[in-house]
């Protein structure tokens, strides 16, 4: 008998990361079932470390996928060649679904517009919308046709709170199973060289280069900055996306830093709760971002999924806003919004020195706010849900193509 086929489509990298948990649990169900994928933003690293074949061209544009956040981005990417490699990918959609029972699209309109031009049947997990910072959710025309449309067996959607309101608005194929991005979070028992009864602050400066390497360079400043006004001792662990780790020496020169290992090195910061001047480090892994954020008792993050992922585990979030392309004010004031109080934004322009002191002093008082910290365990839980999302959508795909 033949194997059924599947093929994922996705626009953004936190996307592709999701499509990867579900093919994941797809692969773990014992369904048989082939998969394939498309990644229209970006490079598909993820799914090149799931072994899920590409079938078409990838590329790395100058937005990283977010021009949506400024035009200026969009006119970039066209120079680089953004409108051939589109009509590129769509060609390659088009012949390969062709040889495939199902399509799934993880993205927001242009995931689902590709979906729908294939002429197959298609799910999709709307990862862009949510009631949460959006009120009413407003899919427009285009969109509300697309996942209305009798291609569409189903919409996964992010929370519970937009499942509910796309069906009042009358989408009753929407529905929550719970966010894959909360999946594959559990630690590995990995040994982060932490010191006992210290509270441990992660650092995540992002994944998209070269602006996770401005990012770090900006975090290791606010870095300074807490250790010197902290009125607790602290310790700091980054998790960098292995690209980065080559880098950590330009890094450290530009920020006055040094390098030893696998850890950044401050030689001297006299802390407030200290007459005496220490030696302030930062270790950094590319390997241990699950158990990082579970060792974490708050986190400082200038990236996306990865803060979703925090805020649903129950940590404080603190973010300050970069250069971009992909995380500024616009971006952090937007995420706040989708997922509540456990994220605090302190500065509505890129982070200055009176930002980062701000923030400094912030990091103290939250750490040491335990009525605010059960609230973000709280917050966490309602605004992402438990894990099992992905192992929920890989079953509906499993029971569809029997």
């Amino acid at each position: 008998m033949k194997s059924k086929r599947v093929l994922f489509l996705s626009n953004g990298h936190g996307e592709d990361a999701i499509n990867c948990q579900i093919i994941e649990a797809l692969r773990a169900s014992g369904a048989g079932v082939g998969v394939s994928a498309m990644p229209v933003v970006g490079d598909g690293a993820a799914y090149a470390r799931s072994a899920a074949p590409i079938i078409g061209p990838t590329s790395q544009m100058p937005s990283g996928g977010v021009f949506y956040m400024n035009p200026l981005f969009f006119l970039k990417d066209v120079g680089a060649g953004l409108i051939a490699l589109t009509w590129q990918q769509l060609q390659a959609v088009w012949t390969h679904s062709r040889h495939c029972d199902l399509v799934v699209a993880t993205g927001d309109i242009v995931a689902a517009a590709i979906a729908h031009s294939t002429s197959r049947p298609y799910i999709i997990f709307l990862c862009a919308h949510s009631s949460y910072y959006q009120g009413r959710v407003n899919l427009g025309l285009i969109l509300k046709y697309l996942v209305g449309s009798q291609q569409c067996l189903a919409v996964f959607t992010r929370d519970a709170l937009t499942a509910a309101d796309l069906n009042r608005q009358g989408l009753k194929k929407a529905r929550f199973v719970g966010n894959p991005v909360m999946d594959n979070l559990k630690s590995t028992g990995k040994d982060l060289q932490l010191k006992p009864e210290v509270r441990t602050i992660a650092l995540l400066p992002g994944s998209r280069l070269p602006e996770a390497a401005h990012n770090l360079v900006l975090l290791l400043e606010l870095v300074k900055e807490i250790a010197t006004h902290s009125t607790v001792p602290v310790q700091f662990l980054a998790a960098l996306v292995p690209s980065l780790m080559p880098q950590l020496d330009d890094i450290a020169a530009r920020a006055g830093w040094q390098v030893r290992s696998h850890k950044l090195i401050f030689p001297t910061i006299k802390p407030s709760f200290n007459e005496q001047k220490l030696e302030l480090e930062v270790t950094c892994y590319s390997d241990a971002f699950a158990d990082i954020l579970q060792q974490s008792n708050l986190v400082i993050g200038m990236t996306g999924s990865a803060i979703e992922q925090a805020v649903g585990l129950g940590k404080p979030v603190i973010t300050i806003p970069g250069n971009g392309p992909s995380f500024t004010y616009r971006f952090a004031e937007a995420q706040n919004r989708l997922l509540g109080d456990s994220v605090q934004v302190i500065g509505t322009q890129p982070a200055n020195f009176d930002i980062i002191k701000e923030a400094a002093l912030k990091v103290d008082r939250t750490l040491q706010d335990r009525k605010y910290l059960e609230t973000c365990v709280k917050n966490g839980l309602q605004r992402m849900g438990p894990p099992g999302g992905s192992l929920n959508i890989a079953n509906y795909i499993a029971k569809y193509l029997k």
